[in-house]
């Protein structure tokens, strides 16, 4: 493992390249019924722009989540927090169809929800959910790791549960309003909210990227932080809004896709070690190629019922190879 180390960022954009070409190259023959709208003028067929957008939108998804994963697990110093399993991600959810349930009331009319509507909502979900686990899980002011996991669980079956009863209540259930909630990426995601989230991730991974050292100093305890001269509460902050942030950029693209956020900074650390410095663009960038390898994967695979959600093939995926994970003990656990 010592002597991938310099290769570790070369071999994740070679892999998410991989990734995206092997997304080009798949889908249905319904999607070419009609052009995108916006279409951009370097892609000569239509086909290949709906699935380069999709891929683009697996990228920023995946990058968000794994992203997000890696400053929670900085957050608590706990390799088992993330987005899910925190609640985030019901959260987000949570706000969305609330927000969608508030408009239909405001209306009377069912409308599908665009991206400037659902990122505030599914901010101040994943946010909601982190306080509310936060909140619960401490003694004293100190995290209980045992306690985190056990409340982000309850917080997130709660936000769920609450979810579909707020779908209960619209009358056509949800339908409308609920399609980021089956962890999909739709072919009519468009260029502008692609690139829009994009952005966003990027400019939270630069600054991420730039407290990498003070994450280091983080992981230790406060007084070694501090001796350090790292101004923990700005650094906690950061961390605190920015992975709610993209957890919400996550579930707006592609509603909750599980393991994520989880896996990748696991996978990356067994090769890259803990440096804040490696692991942040590497998980990034293996997020990105797992979302678009699975939106591949879903392509391939036809069913009677249609199509698999994406969060069902990275739990298929994610779940076993995390239990091998832990039982080879590569993981802080």
């Amino acid at each position: 493992m010592q002597a991938l180390r310099p290769l570790i960022l070369p071999l994740c954009v070679l892999l998410l390249i991989a990734a995206v070409l092997c997304r080009l190259g798949v889908g249905g023959p319904a999607q070419a019924s009609a052009p995108p709208p916006g279409t951009m003028p370097f892609f000569k067929s239509p086909i290949i722009e709906l699935r380069a957008q999709r891929a683009i939108a697996g990228a920023v998804v995946g990058a968000a989540a794994a992203l997000s994963g890696v400053m929670l697990q900085c957050l608590f110093r706990n390799p088992l927090a993330s987005p899910d399993l925190l609640g985030m991600a019901s959260g987000a959810g949570l706000g969305v169809m609330v927000s969608a349930f508030v408009g239909y009331q405001t209306s009377g009319v069912i409308t599908e929800v665009g991206l400037a509507a659902t990122g505030p909502p599914a901010l101040v979900g994943a946010l909601g959910a982190l306080a509310l686990t936060y909140a619960f899980s401490q003694r004293r002011g100190i995290i209980d790791p045992p306690s985190l996991l056990l409340v982000g669980v309850i917080v997130g079956v709660l936000s769920a549960s609450l979810t579909q009863f707020v779908q209960y209540l619209l009358p056509d259930r949800g339908v409308s309003a609920g399609r980021w909630l089956l962890g999909a990426i739709n072919d009519d995601v468009t260029w502008t909210q692609s690139t829009s989230l994009g952005l966003v991730v990027i400019a939270a991974a630069i600054i991420t990227a730039r407290l990498a050292p003070a994450m280091d100093a983080a992981s230790l305890t406060d007084d070694e932080a501090r001796s350090l001269g790292i101004h923990l509460s700005a650094v906690r902050a950061w961390l605190f809004v920015g992975s709610g942030m993209l957890a919400a950029a996550s579930v707006v693209l592609a509603g909750p896709i599980a393991f994520v956020g989880l896996l990748c900074p696991h996978l990356v650390r067994i090769v890259a070690g803990p440096t804040h410095r490696t692991l942040i663009p590497a998980a990034a960038i293996v997020g990105g190629a797992l979302v678009v390898g699975a939106d591949t994967l879903v392509k391939i695979v036809e069913l009677p019922a249609g199509r698999l959600p994406i969060s069902v093939l990275t739990s298929l995926l994610g779940g076993p190879l995390l239990i091998v994970l832990l039982r080879r003990r590569e993981t802080l656990v």
